[in-house]
């Protein structure tokens, strides 16, 4: 972890996510928005089981898990360096990593590219990536859509859904979590697929380019664009393999809101986060170049950790053990559960 560093801040105005156009509170009130009209629920095949990072439907012994997401404002960047070959790694590791945290097994993808001109040498490239996210995730990509919408989208959106089942009495819910049981958590591999509009506006504040190198020489043979498109992790196979052997009692996908997101698995504990991984240098450059506050940069970015493993203290020492064997992740022991409320990032002196 690291502590706001304002040396090349000075008086310039701290940047935000608000700032830079995104408002992830004001979204939470948008999907309550959208909830609220939500009444019809189907019965039998198809009933709503629930589900936090998932949905979840009735289906005999098994419960379909049913998740969407997209690359988001990642893909801008690609356009603008002309490398869309990794892109589709992100579109599958978005859904795949949140069907996870069910403890579903995914199963199949179908994509959606809405493009203002279909133009055969990008489209071949962002198949590239949906295929190898799909090898690493052991997924068919069984359909999908194109759409021409020039009047609409200015360049291309591309996003997917992930079909997965898992046996209804092995689903996780998170309500398992105890005080005493240990948090386990998995690097990331940079930004992954969340905070891009406010990264973007860093370096657009700061006059930079992507095909720039890094003006503090912390990517010393990468152009800022490279490191930006590093692919989001996939964190299934290690996932799986951990699940087959213990009891995990709770899972969460580390994406936009960061932090934030633990309560959703479970809103009765305190989750002591003291032992976090050392972010990644583009952290730390977003940071002081944009001049954020540490809360806000915890808050909007993974920060180094990509998921969260929630076991039983006697679990604990197996899981790691099962994770480093399976995982091309750095894995390790980042905190505990305890009484309370909310995320306490103790070495920050963060709480969420």
């Amino acid at each position: 972890m690291f502590s706001l560093n304002c040396k090349r801040g000075g008086l310039l105005k701290k940047l935000t996510y608000v700032k830079s156009g995104v408002d992830i509170f004001k979204e939470e009130k948008a999907i309550k928005g959208i909830l609220s009209n939500i009444k019809f629920q189907r019965k039998g095949i198809g009933k709503p089981l629930g589900g936090h990072y998932a949905g979840m439907i009735e289906f005999g012994e098994y419960a379909l898990v049913l998740c969407t997401d997209g690359v988001g404002s990642k893909v801008k960047i690609a356009s603008e360096i002309g490398k869309w070959d990794t892109i589709g790694i992100d579109c599958i590791a978005m859904n795949v990593n949140d069907a996870i945290c069910v403890g579903a097994e995914p199963v199949a993808f179908v994509d959606y590219l809405a493009i203002d001109d279909p133009i055969e040498e990008i489209t071949k490239e962002i198949g590239k990536g949906l295929a190898k996210g799909a090898e690493l995730a052991n997924i068919s990509i069984i359909g999908g859509e194109t759409a021409s919408l020039p009047e609409i989208i200015r360049g291309f959106d591309l996003a997917g859904t992930c079909l997965a089942y898992v046996n209804k009495d092995e689903i996780i819910t998170g309500e398992k979590i105890t005080p005493g049981d240990v948090v386990l958590g998995l690097a990331s591999t940079g930004l992954h697929s969340n905070g891009y509009t406010l990264a973007r506006k860093v370096i657009q504040d700061k006059g930079l380019s992507y095909h720039d190198k890094f003006p503090d020489g912390s990517y010393p043979s990468k152009k800022i664009g490279e490191v930006l498109l590093n692919p989001t992790q996939i964190y299934v196979k290690e996932t799986l393999e951990l699940l087959k052997k213990v009891k995990v009692h709770g899972i969460a996908h580390i994406t936009g809101g960061g932090l934030r997101n633990l309560p959703r698995i479970n809103k009765n504990v305190k989750f002591l986060i003291d032992n976090s991984f050392e972010p990644q240098s583009i952290f730390k450059f977003l940071q002081e170049y944009g001049n954020i506050e540490n809360k806000e940069m915890y808050q909007t970015f993974n920060m180094g950790m990509g998921l969260i493993i929630v076991v039983a203290e006697e679990d604990a020492e197996r899981s790691l053990k099962i994770l480093k064997t399976h995982s091309k992740s750095k894995v390790k022991e980042v905190g505990k559960i305890e009484k309370g409320s909310r995320v306490v990032l103790e070495k920050l002196d963060l709480k969420f």
